[in-house]
């Protein structure tokens, strides 16, 4: 079980599990402890069929500040080796975030920056605190982007927007990024509008949200053709599922589905 001092805290209650980025005091920055505790949480969610929603936000006023610069410094001529094993750590934890069978929920609970900008879009539902705001700021320590920031921010908010905030490191406010689509929206509460927003995801027919998190994916590479085979396999098989009966009884009977994942 998880300790208050550890980097990363792992709350399962029910069918909702919270991820909470631990180390306030230095704004949640990433070294490695903190990389790894991300891929152990990010595992158990993947793997645990109980879970039918994640969570992921900060402890304290920013939700993650990057990369912890002070481990940079220490590593002197050995950074290198140091960054190709702390992003690909990371990676691997955005990796299995973005593919598990079940919805994520970011809660960005103050400034992201970063990394913290890369976790802040792995979301399928992105809600920012209104004193949250979003600076790539890899440029202002002479390094390019990790955490998935060159393959998700252009598809969320297009190329010329992502090549300002990037390359010419812009921060970006609360209520702009929910206008150009880097967060859905921003909470005026957002501990009470995440809660629900996670009860909601969680009622929601997790084998059909696992297909469209897929289809998602992959549709940034597959050709038209290819897109749409694959949405007509995963419909069909979709169309088999407890879930889907569930949902038109329930459509046919005017009344609100209880949907079980199966």
């Amino acid at each position: 079980m998880p300790v208050s001092g550890d980097p990363v805290l792992l709350d399962i209650d029910g069918p909702i599990a919270t991820i909470t980025l631990n180390r306030p005091a230095v704004g949640n920055v990433v070294d490695m402890a903190m990389a790894r505790g991300l891929l152990r949480a990010a595992i158990v969610c993947d793997q645990d069929a109980s879970l039918r929603c994640v969570v992921l936000t900060g402890a304290g006023k920013l939700f993650c500040g990057g990369g912890d610069l002070s481990v940079f410094a220490e590593a002197g001529q050995g950074i290198p080796a140091y960054l190709s094993e702390l992003a690909g750590t990371l990676h691997l934890a955005i990796a299995r975030l973005m593919r598990m069978a079940r919805p994520l929920l970011v809660l960005v609970n103050g400034p992201a920056a970063g990394a913290g900008l890369s976790l802040a879009l792995i979301g399928d539902v992105v809600l920012a605190a209104d004193t949250a705001h979003f600076t790539a700021a890899y440029g202002s320590v002479g390094l390019s982007p990790d955490g998935g920031m060159s393959w998700l921010l252009p598809r969320l908010v297009g190329v010329r927007r992502a090549q300002e905030i990037i390359i010419a490191n812009r921060r970006i406010g609360a209520q702009e990024a929910a206008a150009i689509g880097l967060v859905t929206r921003v909470a005026a509460d957002l501990p009470a509008e995440g809660l629900a927003e996670a009860r909601a995801l969680a009622a929601a027919p997790t084998a059909a949200v696992a297909e469209a998190r897929a289809l998602l994916l992959a549709s940034s590479h597959t050709p038209l053709e290819a897109q749409l085979e694959a949405e007509a396999r995963a419909i069909a098989a979709m169309g088999g599922t407890q879930d889907c009966r569930e949902g038109v009884t329930a459509f046919a009977g005017r009344r609100t589905p209880r949907f079980s994942g199966a």
